[in-house]
Order: structure tokens, then sequence, then C-alpha cells
């Protein structure tokens, strides 16, 4: 079984820690600050393990794949040993993007994020479409992959979300 360890675990480390489980990885959770009560109670109610306050080396140094919670610094003294060991990291968004067929429209840039996308989900709503909002607004975009699927999803991508990306394609992107 592969060994899935998610660095982080806040909105997008949750998430993909519960869509790497529905797939039937092996995952462990690891957060150097305390983890939100909601998140706890998520990662437990699926059964994954977590930690927090510290990451303990063994149980991190033994991925197959690290999925990185955009937060976290590329430097961060466990990044950095990760990418000593050759394990592999990616985003939540690379993650959730390879269990799904959903249509993809994806912003970023530097100013006007958050409207645009906002703009773009109520456009797709009010004209009926099944879609979800993702990336730094709304659910985390492998939770909803796991859990409430949409055919299309409005995608807010910061700098940071779009390191560890590379196989993930978006159908449409808006640079702002």
């Amino acid at each position: 079984m592969k060994r899935i360890v998610i660095l982080g675990a806040g909105e997008s480390g949750a998430g993909a820690a519960v869509l790497a489980k529905k797939e039937g990885f092996d995952v462990f959770v690891s957060d150097m600050s305390s983890i939100k009560d909601r998140y706890k109670d998520m990662l437990n109610s699926h059964g994954i393990e977590w930690e927090e306050g510290h990451h303990t080396e063994e149980l991190i140094l033994n991925a197959d794949e690290i999925i990185k919670s955009p937060g976290i610094p590329s430097d961060a003294p466990m990044i950095k040993k990760c990418v000593a060991k050759g394990i592999h990291l990616i985003s939540e968004i690379e993650f959730a993007g390879r269990y799904t067929d959903s249509k993809m429209i994806c912003i970023t840039g530097s100013n006007g994020k958050t409207t645009t996308t906002s703009l773009i989900y109520h456009i797709f709503k009010s004209a009926g479409y099944d879609v979800g909002l993702a990336g730094n607004i709304g659910n985390s975009l492998a939770l909803q992959v796991a859990e409430t699927p949409h055919d299309y999803y409005v995608i807010e991508l910061s700098s940071f979300q779009l390191d560890n990306m590379y196989d993930f394609r978006a159908n449409i992107a808006i640079l702002l």
C-alpha cells in the first residue's frame, strides 16, 4: 500500500488526507502547529492518523509521496529533509486533480483573484451548472472531489498553491 504523508492539517491538508484515505492509501498527517478541532474531528472520523506540535521524522520520511500544504515554506527543515531523501512533494490541488475528470477554471495573479473567482462561480451557479468553489476560498478541492464531487470547479490559486504542481492542467486559466 502506497504511503501518503500530508504536512499541514489546515483546509487543504485535511481535505487531501480524506481523499487519500478514500483512494486507499496509508495516510499520515503531521502539523508543526496545533490542529483546529474541526480538522481533528474530520481526520478522526475518517480513521486518519495525525500528530500536532511536532514532526516525527520516522513517520514522515518513509512516505512514497508527500502532500505539502501551501503555507509551509520550501526552506522549512522537514521539507529540506524530504527533498534530500528524494521524496516527491506535491500540492493538494495536484493530488486532487488526479482523481477527477471535472472541468477546472483556475484563476491566479497579483490582484482580483477572489473577486474574479467569486464572480465566475456565481455565474456558473446562477446558470444551473453543478459547480464547486475551491482553492483559497471555499472547501479544499480534495475534500470536494472525495465527498461532494462537481462537474466544474472554479479555483482561486495563490502563487503558494501553484508550487509543487506538475501534471495538473486547467481547462480554462485566467492570469490577473
